[in-house]
């Protein structure tokens, strides 16, 4: 395998959008992210877009009832899931990959099932390789319904993925 070389390393576009992980150091085949992943055909293929004015990465979504937990409400797996995935989506702003080292949640409210929904994500502070981003879910009154705050180390992808990374 060959390593991957410099004029194969794409510029952050203009408009960043938070769909998927940051490819730019390395191409993945395809993105099976639970999360986020447009080639999971099981998964939650959430979309972030980033807030200019707010500094912050958002996401609108509802949840089917493949993820309930309580009856008519969202499982809390899931529920630190997004939390999570938007938290990751901040460190594209710092042009890194990040992988989740430690991740609180506080659950305020129950989330439900089939309402419209939004999370939001934003940067707290960078110290060398660790990120910490926090994230909440909001229902469409704006009430905070989850809360979270998670730390991130920066890595080197190409070594750490260099397995799966195309020739």
């Amino acid at each position: 395998m060959q390593p991957v070389s410099k004029d194969r390393i794409l510029p952050m576009p203009k408009r960043p959008h938070g769909q998927g992980h940051d490819t730019r150091y390395v191409r993945l085949q395809k993105n099976y992210c639970f999360a986020c992943g447009r080639n999971n055909a099981d998964g939650m293929r959430l979309k972030f877009v980033y807030d200019r004015k707010r500094h912050r990465f958002v996401c609108r979504f509802r949840l089917g009832k493949k993820y309930t937990g309580p009856p008519g409400h969202c499982h809390g797996g899931i529920i630190a899931t997004v939390l999570d995935e938007a938290m990751g989506k901040v460190n594209k702003l710092r042009q890194v990959v990040a992988l989740t080292t430690h991740i609180t949640v506080d659950y305020l409210k129950p989330v439900p099932l089939n309402q419209p929904l939004r999370v939001e994500s934003r940067e707290v502070r960078v110290r060398g390789r660790r990120h910490v981003n926090s994230a909440e879910i909001l229902n469409l009154e704006g009430e905070v319904l989850a809360r979270s705050r998670g730390t991130f180390l920066a890595i080197d992808p190409k070594r750490m993925f260099a397995t799966f990374v195309e020739p």
